[in-house]
């Protein structure tokens, strides 16, 4: 989903996104004290961002709680007069955490969770398989991921600071 950029962002915008960064709870008021800026500014603030999609309130589930161990990375071929149908069947699927298209016209790359090996090998030879027009065309799976996507940031010539 593309966002329209209707303004710029500045310094306060860069200020206010690393504190939420830093703590997605911390109140308008701390972070308007932190930042120096008045407690209104940053509320409005704060809904601007949210309303131009430049950032999103959301909650991050760690896998690992959920005893979630093994991360895999699949990449698929898919016959485009069924992509769309193949996609949305791969969306619907607990254990896909990602989804996305590849270069090439019928690539598809997803990253999946499960509990053990196990688990993923019956969905590499089993449910993958089962899915009509779909071919796994590699895999990688991933011992440990050192960044993930909630913990980048743009960097700060982003938001037009001299």
């Amino acid at each position: 989903m593309r966002r329209l950029k209707s303004k710029t962002y500045d310094d306060l915008d860069y200020q206010i996104i690393l504190a939420l960064h830093a703590d997605a709870r911390m109140p308008a008021a701390d972070i308007a004290r932190k930042v120096g800026a008045n407690e209104r500014t940053v509320r409005k603030r704060i809904q601007r961002l949210i309303d131009t999609k430049a950032i999103r309130p959301t909650v991050i589930v760690e896998p690992d709680a959920f005893d979630y161990v093994t991360a895999t990375d699949i990449f698929l071929e898919v016959d485009p007069k069924w992509e769309q149908e193949i996609i949305a069947r791969l969306l619907s699927m607990q254990n896909v955490s990602y989804l996305a298209y590849g270069q090439g016209t019928g690539e598809i790359s997803i990253e999946a969770r499960f509990k053990n090996n196990e688990e993923f090998r019956q969905f590499l030879a089993y449910t993958l398989p089962s899915i009509n027009n779909l071919k796994v065309k590699g895999y990688a799976l991933v011992p440990r991921i050192l960044k993930n996507l909630d913990d980048w940031l743009p960097k700060k010539e982003d938001f037009h600071i001299s």
